[in-house]
């Protein structure tokens, strides 16, 4: 067991030195014949760093078995890949010798990523934010990073905008409303971003409450359509499955569109819901992680379904035990259902409380509250 298990995994020590880094990939810049030869020697190098720290993740994982805690290490390694990255591209590739305004940056992390949490296999959300004026600058660094991390095997979701842009698309697709809602800020110029995050708030998320409830639980109802309309499904979806994680983001979801901040502390004091249920939410969303964390390396890929031909492999790495007469994994998978229930009557409590300060004529809502939708 590991010292402090609320702290993210440092996945990345000891292979990520920053400054000794950015000093070898100088080196082979400058050793290297042309931009190109530096490209495939630099990516070769990059991907021996990655291997590395995947290396340490599981490896992490395997010792403490928390699934959280793996999450937010691998977010904060591809933080820091991403910032080396950057600093290679702007320093060697496509450096600005005058600066102006207009060869500014903010690279954000949206949608999962900007909630500082990443499975094994997860995508990369990113937003290459750029000023109104701009110049070609801009896109060419952006366009060369894309390049970098889609060979190093990552899945990279991208997209180039200014405020004004993303401002208008999150009034127009509630999709990227979401994926900006969870953005922070990975590098780049905090100025842009901060306009960004004001200018959602005033001009996107004011008034608006109503209409994103409605658009999340469509949201839900489709998904769980796909996914199977019980939680008790004997090959349950863990993402996106009833009482799976996606139920759990639709709550940290709903009170940061309403208080600007996830399930919490902060709600208790808002007499939102109880230090009990918060604790719960914490629980059960643990368990997910780890779930999903131990399967897609289990699988060497982004899997989400509890199938049969991996349920037993993924009791033995969980540590379950054969007991009272129940097998291995008869035992990890009534602990998965008693989560999924324990995520829906959760589900329930909160936006019945949500309803009630914040959202009471929401006939949106009707439909979660209503015991028979679970």
């Amino acid at each position: 067991m590991l010292a402090d298990m609320d702290k993210p995994l440092d996945i990345a020590a000891p292979y990520f030195e920053t400054d000794a880094l950015r000093q070898e990939l100088t080196t082979l810049f400058n050793a290297a014949p042309s931009a190109q030869e530096a490209r495939a020697q630099v990516l070769d190098r990059l991907k021996l760093l990655v291997a590395d720290a995947r290396a340490a993740a599981e490896a992490g994982l395997n010792a403490d078995g928390n699934g959280r805690r793996c999450a937010a290490g691998l977010s904060l390694f591809q933080d820091e890949l991403i910032r080396l990255i950057f600093d290679y591209t702007t320093s060697h590739v496509y450096r600005a010798t005058n600066p102006s305004d207009a060869e500014r940056m903010a690279i954000v992390a949206t949608g999962g990523y900007g909630r500082g949490l990443l499975a094994p296999g997860s995508d990369i959300d990113l937003l290459f934010l750029l000023p109104y004026k701009q110049t070609p600058w801009g896109e060419s660094v952006a366009e060369y990073m894309l390049y970098m991390l889609w060979d190093l095997g990552f899945k990279v979701g991208h997209a180039t905008r200014n405020v004004d842009q993303c401002i208008k698309l999150s009034l127009a697709d509630f999709t990227i409303r979401t994926a900006i809602l969870d953005s922070r800020l990975v590098l780049g110029d905090g100025q842009l971003f901060a306009e960004l995050e004001q200018r959602f708030r005033s001009d996107v998320v004011r008034g608006t409450a109503r209409a994103f409830i409605d658009a999340k639980m469509q949201e839900r109802d489709d998904r769980h359509r796909r996914s199977g309309e019980s939680r008790y499904r004997v090959e349950p979806n863990i993402k996106d499955g009833k009482g799976g994680l996606r139920d759990l983001h639709t709550l940290h979801w709903f009170s940061k569109y309403f208080f600007g901040e996830g399930v919490g502390q902060a709600l208790v004091e808002r007499g939102i819901c109880t230090a009990d249920e918060v604790r719960t939410f914490e629980k059960c969303e643990d368990f997910l992680w780890t779930v999903r964390c131990f399967l897609h390396f289990l699988t060497r890929r982004p899997v989400e379904l509890l199938s049969f031909d991996v349920q037993e492999a993924m009791a033995e790495r969980l540590g379950y035990k054969r007991h009272g007469g129940l097998r291995t994994v008869e035992r990890f998978m009534k602990h998965y259902f008693l989560v999924a229930k324990d995520v829906g009557d959760l589900t329930t409590i909160l936006c019945n409380a949500l309803e009630i300060q914040q959202l009471k004529t929401a006939p949106g809502l009707n439909r979660l509250l209503n015991p028979l939708s679970w």
